[in-house]
């Protein structure tokens, strides 16, 4: 959830916003359905047992997956032992962050980064 809160007040507080995810658990608990309405945000789910609606998201994961990896044992690995799951977490939200949306050009997206896209969208 507070992933979510994070990202909705990065954005300024967007007025009309779709949340598209599985039927996790995350995401159909109480709470969670709960933080969406207070933000009028439409909550919509996949369909159970059909994985295609989710497509973009599962291309974009197993993508930033083998990235993330293949950057770790050539960029990483040789210097750096993770201690913990926080430090873990901290090197994949910084190449999340501070490669993959801010400088890595997309050709999906006509070759500009993920950041560049939504401030795009932001200005129209």
């Amino acid at each position: 959830m507070s992933t979510f809160n994070n990202d909705y007040n990065k954005r300024n507080s967007p007025t009309s916003l779709m949340f598209h995810s599985d039927h996790g658990t995350q995401y159909t608990a109480a709470p969670f359905r709960k933080l969406l309405d207070k933000f009028n945000v439409i909550q919509s789910f996949s369909k159970k047992g059909y994985p295609f609606n989710n497509a973009f998201c599962e291309s974009f994961f197993k993508y930033l997956l083998r990235a993330f990896f293949k950057y770790l044992k050539k960029e990483e690995c040789n210097r750096k032992n993770y201690h913990s799951i926080g430090e873990l977490t901290l090197s994949l939200f910084e190449y999340i962050e501070g490669f993959y949306n801010l400088k890595r050009p997309h050709y999906s997206l006509g070759l500009i980064t993920p950041n560049e896209k939504e401030l795009a969208f932001y200005e129209h």
